[in-house]
């Protein structure tokens, strides 16, 4: 694939495929953003009482300024990517065994609050493996049923007001996730959002050939999608925002003026407090906020997430 020729040629730290990945999400982002601007707009007003916390930042009418929102454990409780396996394996997509493994990997999630890259790649490779052939349609399709089903319930209320006040405000806003570019679009079009920013998956002629375009958006290759989009929208980075639960995003955060830990894991809450970054803790309990682990989650977690695989598993059979 072809680098964009609206990106300004630069010198990069980040590989070759953080770059690749970077551009290649930005792309789709803005391919996707206008279509759903031509959506209904009331999909984008937030449900009443949701709007109690509503930031000093933004500024209203400021249309060099746009927000960047992380996904996981920062918009929603949990990875959408696990949410999404659990939903393909209702429909048939894969074995029982798999789902086992998402299962225990959703749960490990919860206890450790936190993204583990090894983790992560093994679930994508799981979902590469289980699309390809698939149509792209089809797994839109299929997306906005799993997001009624699995997701639309665990959005944060605090980290969806902070959105809208940015929409209130004039401002376009994106999620950046490493979650496929196609789930993290349907979640934006049901939260109201400009568009998404996710891992591309390559595909041809509408089918998912089980590859990737460059590599999975996380890390530094959030940082190159927010930075490609931002000069394709003609964005000024130090008036952006971005917002993000892991110390893995610290390169998204560190390209704007105003970077927020929403839920932060222990390095990002470090991280941010040395540099007076604005934080934002919308889990309840007092151990979340000092080890950065979801309310609820410990041991427990774990069973519970065996548990709930097995108990699909018996109502399929």
């Amino acid at each position: 694939m072809a680098a964009l020729g609206w990106l300004t040629p630069r010198r990069r730290s980040a590989t070759a495929r953080s770059v690749l990945a970077g551009e290649a999400s930005a792309e789709a982002a803005r391919k996707s953003s206008q279509e759903l601007e031509e959506l209904d707009e009331a999909a984008a007003a937030a449900a009443p009482g949701e709007q109690d916390q509503e930031p000093e930042f933004p500024v209203v009418g400021d249309d060099k300024a746009a927000a960047f929102f992380d996904l996981d454990n920062t918009v929603m409780q949990g990875a959408a990517i696990f949410h999404f396996g659990r939903g393909l394996y209702k429909r048939k997509f894969f074995e029982r065994q798999e789902l086992a493994r998402f299962a225990w990997q959703q749960a490990w999630f919860r206890l450790a609050g936190v993204e583990d890259p090894e983790h992560m790649q093994d679930a994508r490779d799981s979902a590469l493996s289980i699309v390809k052939g698939h149509r792209v349609a089809e797994l839109m399709s299929i997306g906005e049923e799993i997001y009624d089903e699995y997701m639309a319930e665990r959005i944060w209320p605090g980290t969806r007001a902070l959105a809208q006040a940015h929409l209130d405000a004039g401002q376009k806003v994106w999620l950046v996730t490493a979650a496929p570019v196609e789930i993290a679009t349907v979640i934006a079009r049901r939260l109201g959002l400009t568009g998404a920013l996710g891992t591309v998956a390559e595909s041809m002629d509408g089918v998912y050939t089980g590859k990737l375009v460059g590599e999975p958006l996380h890390g530094p290759a959030k940082a190159e999608a927010v930075r490609a989009l931002a000069s394709a929208e003609g964005l000024d980075l130090a008036r952006c925002a971005a917002y993000s639960d892991s110390h893995n995003d610290i390169p998204m955060l560190s390209l704007v003026g105003h970077p927020y830990a929403i839920n932060p894991d222990a390095k990002l809450r470090k991280h941010a407090r040395e540099r007076d970054w604005r934080l934002r803790d919308y889990r309840t309990g007092r151990k979340a906020a000092k080890v950065g682990i979801p309310a609820a989650a410990g041991v427990g977690a774990i069973a519970g997430g065996t548990a709930a695989a097995i108990a699909l598993h018996r109502r399929r059979h």
